[in-house]
């Protein structure tokens, strides 16, 4: 698979929190940080998410904020 996005992290699921429409889905990368993504329940059938397997969070934007306290 090739994409555009230049942001993918390689990471592992840890965790599938699924609702009626969509699911989170955390993904621990290489860090140790979790990233968490919001999916369409298709989308965990579609791609078997499952806890334990290894998959790509691919971030693609327009525009990053950053905030400070």
């Amino acid at each position: 698979m090739k994409i555009s996005a230049r942001n993918q992290l390689k990471g592992e699921v840890v965790s599938i929190q699924e609702g009626s429409v969509n699911a989170i889905v955390g993904i621990k990368i290489a860090s140790g940080d979790v990233v968490s993504a919001t999916v369409s329940m298709n989308a965990v059938k579609d791609l078997n998410l499952k806890v334990g397997k290894e998959a790509y969070a691919i971030i693609k934007a327009t525009s990053v904020m950053i905030g400070v306290e």
